[in-house]
Formats: C-alpha cells, structure tokens, sequence
C-alpha cells in the first residue's frame, strides 16, 4: 500500500505529543487558532447538509474523520455536536493521549493510529472529512488529498486548512512563531511545502474534488485575536469543497 507520510514530519508532532492539550504550551498557535477554525467548520457543515445549529446535537447522523487529529483538538467538539467521529493520525504517541482526554471528557470517539491511505484501502466512507493543518506536511500531496476524496462518499464535504507560501507566511508562521515568540519547535514548518491558495484549488480539483469556498485566518498582534477574512488568505487560511454526485 501506498502512503504520502513523510516520517520526518510524523517524528516532529509524536515528540509534542504530550502537550496536545496544555493551552501555553507548544500548540498555543493551534489553542488560538481554535475558535475561528471550528466557526468555520460547523458554519461549513450545518449549510452543506442542511441542520439546524440550535437543536442539541445537529451533526447527529453525520460520519466525520478528523484526519490528522493529534490530541482531538476538533474530534470532541464534533462529537459533542452529535457527529460520529473517527480521528486519524499518523503520530503513534498521538492516540492514546487523544484516547484519554476523551474518555475524561466523556466522549466516545474512535481515535485510529492510521493513515487516509490506509482507511481508503479498507473502504471506509465519511460524509465530512476535516483535512485541517496536514496538507503541508504530506510527502505527496496530490496524492494524500486523493486518498481524502475516496474516503468521502458522494456529496460529501471536505474542509482543508493550510498555509500560503510568500514572504509574509515566512515572517509570521516560521520566523514569528518559532523564532521570536518561540511557539513551536524550530523546525515544525518547511516553508517550501507551504502551498497557495490558487495551489491548493488545483490539487483538489486534481483530486476529484469541486471547490467552493475559501477564507483567510488572520491574527492580529494588537488585540491578539484570531478571525476570518474573504479577501486575507496571505498567511493561514481554509478551504471547502465538495465530492460530486
């Protein structure tokens, strides 16, 4: 069986393992970042499958694979809104703590040490696949995005975050955060897998995939707040698209 992983990259997020789910710890960036991602991810499924985000568990009857789950950052809330989640990494060390937050918070999620190869090849099918901060990891990734088109079923949603490749994603994701503010380990980003937006279209297309929407995440240093922009994808940003009939 084929696989896009890239064990260098695997080896960087299983030595953080244990951080997952410490606020100041090394995914401070991803803790921040939370909120504008989830927004944007529940406003993305409640309008493809049509649900109402009052009632108490909207996304019940929904299947969702987080791929790419690390500590469940996504996976418990998804549960919580009454989706069936299969959370997927690749990082062994991953899992179990996953496992454990999860079972301290009272969510049943099914957390795979696993790849989207892998869960492609055994037929399973999703109606929501989050693809969220992994496509720039990837050793290959028209061929990891194409292995998430399998895993959904027809009609199916995916939701794909990434980071833009220029001269300011430079300064911010990887001089700003593991430089200066020291957020991350140096080394977490190779800005040369970063792709753009325009990129990112063109793969999922490639892919079999119909895009239809896009937005930016913007931080902003003096408020120190996160937020969703149509016309900012310089730097962070998400993508939607959907698997054809």
């Amino acid at each position: 069986m084929q696989t896009t992983i890239d064990p260098q990259e695997v080896a960087k997020f299983e030595a953080m393992a244990a951080e997952w789910w410490d606020p100041t710890g090394k995914f401070k960036p991803l803790h921040m970042m939370n909120p504008v991602r989830l927004d944007y991810i529940v406003t993305q499924i409640a309008a493809e499958f049509g649900r109402d985000l009052a009632s108490e568990k909207p996304f019940e009857g929904l299947r969702l694979l987080d791929i790419g789950c690390g500590g469940g950052l996504l996976s418990e809330p998804m549960a919580r809104l009454g989706a069936t989640v299969v959370g997927a990494d690749a990082a062994e060390r991953n899992i179990p703590v996953a496992q454990v937050h999860a079972e301290q918070s009272g969510l049943e999620i099914d957390y795979r040490n696993t790849t989207a190869e892998a869960l492609a090849e055994a037929g399973e099918q999703f109606d929501v696949v989050l693809n969220m901060e992994v496509v720039e990891h990837v050793a290959d990734p028209l061929a990891y995005l194409t292995a998430c088109q399998q895993l959904l079923k027809p009609g199916g949603l995916m939701i794909c975050s990434t980071l833009n490749r220029n001269p300011k994603s430079y300064a911010m994701a990887i001089f700003g955060a593991e430089v200066v503010m020291r957020w991350l380990p140096r080394g977490t980003h190779e800005w040369k897998k970063f792709i753009t937006p325009d990129e990112l279209f063109d793969l999922i297309s490639k892919a079999g995939l119909n895009p239809v929407d896009r937005k930016g995440f913007v931080f902003n240093p003096i408020l120190w707040t996160w937020s969703t922009s149509a016309r900012d994808l310089s730097v962070n940003y998400v993508t939607a698209s959907i698997k054809p009939e």
